[in-house]
């Protein structure tokens, strides 16, 4: 295919709208610090005069924080283009998983177009697809290979935890995010710096993690390469000790989708935007649904998201746990949620109008019950589990070889209630797989494989007294979780539990 050359005046053009644009719509205060940070950024640069040699990437997930840092990288790949008649080529990287609705690549779409980077032949916009990179192109259909792995990791996660939301949803969502850095730095000749909004106190921190979780799980596993690829094996080292221990260690093809890249360039190093930017989304609220177009959603918005739909999946499933296992109401469970991320929101600094949306959507029964049955069609849409399968998850019934198997099957599948053994032999693989029935049965309640069901039988339990050991040490020191008060029954005591979320 021809490569059809950019005309200079119209991509001039194109410049100078986004640039009066961006003028217009950010303050004074940050002009001016984009102009000191794009000085820096000059500096650091391998090619400081031939700026046009270097390549500069932003990870970019579509919420109102990366729209922000987007939007600022823009103003100083045109001030610079503006001092010195050139400047550096921009690669945009957005990771896409199961849980992105479309509302998200509509903001993402909208803000590229407002920044005038589809027709700017110095920035190039790359949607990661687990190890598939692709130009960006909004009506891009999901890849059905990666729904199927996140859907697999929800469940096998979720009935280890009890569909607790942190390590359900996010554990391997995060591993995926440093994989989508690694796939897209290394893209093509590769990046020479990474943007990031990060202090360096901050990335310090991150790194000293990595280093730690890497040798809780696996402290005879060495790390290969130098700079950032060092640390993107050290990660790669976590994601395949948890992963194992997830899908068992005889899932060798599962393990190896989930690798994290590392393969980049080393001359790779990180940029950090934070000394010459404070953000706060309420302080940019113009410019976010003003000039870049970006709208908050309602699935797409959930509490401390504004690039994901999964945590109003995780306020339904402890709507679920509360109705189904502790015998309560759907409408208290989903209270406790409501309320604890509302507190995240606000540790978070969201601005007061966004958590006072927040709040209003579940506000009263029939909001509720609208949010019920939103979650109920997300969870079908984006992931094929049914509300049987949702249940099933809440009460992690297969794993500690079947610890809390007999209560859930006398509360939810009475009719399988006396078959407690037989289906403990069957998970066991001390019975004949001929028992299609049955294992037929327990594939569709729970919307596992019967391979993965003995997987979980043979599986920890998270407060079985045994130890969740790659799950619950990525949740070391994780804020995103809290001890709630609650009632195990519905004449129960008041008790503490912690959930996690976002």
């Amino acid at each position: 295919m021809a490569v059809i050359e950019a005309d200079p005046a119209e991509v001039a053009q194109l410049r100078e709208h986004a640039l009066r644009g961006l003028q217009t719509a950010l303050p004074a205060a940050n002009l001016a610090a984009a102009a000191r940070c794009s000085a820096r950024l000059r500096a650091a640069l391998p090619h400081q005069d031939q700026l046009e040699r270097n390549l500069v990437m932003v990870a970019y997930g579509g919420g109102k924080d990366s729209s922000y840092t987007l939007a600022f990288v823009r103003t100083m790949q045109l001030l610079l283009l503006q001092a010195h008649g050139s400047t550096f080529r921009m690669r945009v990287a957005t990771n896409r998983h199961a849980g992105m609705p479309r509302a998200v690549m509509e903001n993402i779409d909208r803000g590229y177009r407002a920044l005038g980077l589809p027709g700017d032949p110095d920035c190039e916009l790359l949607l990661i697809d687990g190890a598939e990179v692709s130009i960006f192109d909004v009506d891009s259909p999901q890849r059905e290979s990666v729904v199927t792995r996140n859907r697999l990791d929800i469940l096998m996660t979720g009935h280890r935890t009890f569909a607790d939301g942190r390590p359900t949803f996010c554990n391997a969502c995060n591993l995926s995010v440093v994989n989508a850095f690694g796939v897209a730095a290394s893209y093509g000749d590769g990046a020479d710096l990474i943007i990031t909004g990060d202090s360096q106190q901050e990335q310090r921190q991150y790194t000293l993690w990595v280093g730690r979780l890497a040798r809780r799980l696996n402290p005879d596993r060495a790390a290969t390469g130098t700079g950032l690829g060092r640390l993107l094996s050290t990660v790669d080292g976590i994601a395949q000790e948890y992963f194992a221990d997830i899908h068992g260690p005889q899932a060798v093809d599962a393990i190896a989708e989930r690798r994290v890249s590392s393969d980049v360039p080393e001359r790779l190093r990180f940029f950090s935007i934070y000394d010459d930017t404070e953000y706060a989304s309420g302080d940019h609220m113009e410019l976010l649904t003003g000039f870049l177009g970006f709208q908050f959603h309602d699935i797409a918005f959930s509490f401390t998201e504004s690039d994901c739909g999964n945590p109003a999946l995780m306020a339904h499933l402890r709507g679920l746990k509360c109705e189904r296992v502790y015998q309560r109401s759907y409408a208290e469970g989903m209270q406790e949620y409501v309320d604890f991320a509302l507190g995240l929101m606000r540790s978070k600094d969201f601005p007061p109008q966004l958590v006072e949306l927040m709040r209003t959507r579940y506000a009263g029964p029939d909001a509720t019950n609208q949010m019920r049955r939103s979650a109920e069609d997300y969870a079908h849409e984006t992931f094929a589990l049914t509300e049987e399968q949702l249940v099933c998850m809440v009460y992690s019934p297969f794993a500690e070889k079947g610890a809390g198997l007999s209560r859930f099957l006398n509360q939810e599948h009475p009719g399988l209630a006396d078959q407690v053994d037989a289906i403990s032999a069957l998970l066991a693989g001390e019975s004949s797989d001929d028992e299609q029935p049955l294992a037929g049965e327990l594939c569709r309640i729970s919307g596992l494989s019967l391979s993965q069901l003995r997987v979980l039988y043979r599986s920890s339990l998270r407060g079985s007294g045994s130890a969740t050991d790659a799950i619950d040490a990525v949740l070391v020191g994780d804020p995103h979780k809290a001890l709630i008060t609650t009632r195990f029954s519905k004449q129960g005591p008041a008790a503490l539990e912690q959930i996690s979320g976002r």
